[in-house]
């Protein structure tokens, strides 16, 4: 799903659909450097960049699975700050890691005191998170050996350096016994103390394979894979080897020829931390989608993808991108790696006028922009309900728990209407009717009755000409 316009109401829309079911979020926000980007407005002040940041931290932390996880980039000059809103919203507790990665090697003309070559990426979890790729399998290529019928490779036990090891690791540091029944030491030819590469407890004497060169013993050990197990990751918060500005100047440029976008990260980033955080099928959600590389990213890895984009480029980049990715044109990025070779399919939105507007008077009325269908749909996203027309019952037009249900009507409603309607509800059914006006004193055990404003005016924002009211789109609007 792409939406195009302001992220802070796209994601209020979002809350009803997907309020706990969002695995990770990762936003690459302004970074409020004083720059004047071309994309957006860069050169905020301190506190009106965080007034900014905060309520969509909220709605993001609301959209986020119990499991799940947001990762947020930004640089020095807000980091800090950054922290400490975050730490309010998620808590203190839920704060996993500030990952620090390498976005260039070298220095830059620009810099006054220090190089800067790094920006942070802020972890938090909402509840409960463990590292999805925590494990990798062995490489069954680096068995090259046939040894007993059986693939295998061989590693030298000894391990030798400057240090006194038997002072120094002394568990590493203790005697096997060689071919010849002697007591034998790790150490280097030149009588340097070496070590083993195992504890006592951990070495199986048994895959030990003895070699006799210049008349010294040298033990190896004989690995086989079929009793390899996975290998526990180490997960370090300095990242240098997932991608930099260059490498993301260079595939924006090959997909639209040009620089084209002022600060894109690159695809080998993405893919870093939607390996670390989702498996295949997961939902994604990047609410400042840039130049469109999460969106891009999340497909070629099969992942589900929200990305939310303010600028025109929402239709010449990200837009674009996909339709690239999904055509089998895009051949840069983590095209290669991950076997990628097109296919898929997504939506794309634009958030719809607001619903209520107010006169000149003071008085509320509904936009023009609005249809029956539309202003159905609208008013039941903002209820609660799923719009659902039952083919054969008029009234059932959206749908709440299993016997609760919302009709709305642009037409005057009295009492025998409603009468009327409930001749026809079973005892344990209930509904609402929303409709412009209705006559005073309607009474009935089984439906409400309320003006439409009354209903929506909670959810309104006015003066705003695209909120979003239809984000629960058909096959037909796709």
């Amino acid at each position: 799903m792409l939406i195009h316009g302001d992220n802070l109401i796209a994601l209020a829309s979002l809350e009803h659909q997907f309020a706990g079911k969002v695995k990770c979020v990762y936003i690459d926000p302004p970074y409020n450097t004083g720059s004047a980007f071309e994309q957006y407005d860069d050169n905020f002040e301190h506190s009106k960049w965080l007034n900014l940041m905060r309520p969509r931290l909220e709605l993001l932390r609301k959209l986020l699975a119990d499991d799940g996880v947001i990762f947020v980039q930004i640089d020095d000059n807000e980091q800090a700050y950054l922290k400490i809103i975050m730490d309010e919203i998620f808590g203190r507790d839920k704060f996993i890691a500030n990952i620090i990665w390498r976005k260039k090697a070298g220095g830059g003309q620009d810099a006054e005191f220090f190089s800067i070559e790094h920006e942070n990426i802020l972890v938090y979890r909402k509840n409960t998170w463990k590292i999805v790729d925590a494990k990798r399998m062995p490489n069954e290529n680096e068995y090259n050996k046939i040894i007993n019928g059986r693939k295998a490779k061989i590693l030298k036990l000894e391990k030798w350096g400057t240090s006194p090891y038997k002072d120094d690791r002394p568990s590493l540091y203790y005697s096997i016994k060689n071919p010849d029944g002697e007591d034998f030491f790790p150490s280097a030819p030149d009588g340097r103390d070496g070590r083993w590469r195992k504890k006592p407890e951990t070495l199986d004497t048994e895959h030990i394979k003895w070699e006799k060169r210049n008349g010294r013993w040298i033990p190896y050990e004989i690995l086989y894979f079929d009793e390899a197990e996975d290998k526990t990751i180490k997960t370090r918060s300095i990242w240098t080897d997932y991608g930099n500005n260059t490498e993301a100047a260079n595939e924006i440029k090959s997909l639209f020829y040009a620089k084209a976008f002022a600060t894109p990260k690159p695809e080998r980033l993405i893919e870093r931390i939607l390996t670390l955080a989702t498996n295949p099928g997961d939902l994604v959600l990047d609410s400042f989608l840039g130049s469109g590389t999460t969106a891009a990213v999340a497909h070629k890895m099969n992942r589900r993808y929200i990305g939310i984009e303010i600028g025109e480029h929402a239709y010449t980049h990200c837009k674009t991108r996909l339709d690239k990715v999904i055509s089998g044109e895009d051949l840069g990025g983590i095209t290669k790696s991950t076997g990628w070779t097109g296919g898929g399919g997504y939506r794309f939105y634009e958030l719809a006028p607001t619903l209520i507007n107010e006169d000149e008077y003071g008085q509320l009325y509904i936009n023009g922009f609005y249809d029956d269908e539309t202003l159905a749909r609208a008013i039941a996203l903002h209820e609660g309900f799923t719009y659902a027309p039952d083919e054969s019952i008029f009234w059932k037009q959206s749908k709440g728990s299993e016997k609760s249900y919302l009709y709305v009507t642009t037409r005057f409603v009295n009492q025998a209407f409603v009468n009327s309607i409930q001749s026809t509800m079973k005892d344990d059914e209930y509904l609402i009717i929303v409709c412009k006006a209705h006559e005073r004193g309607i009474t009935s055990s089984q439906i409400a009755v309320k003006k439409i404003p009354q209903a929506v005016l909670k959810n309104c924002d006015f003066g705003k000409n695209d909120y979003n009211l239809n984000i629960n789109g058909d096959d037909e609007n796709d």
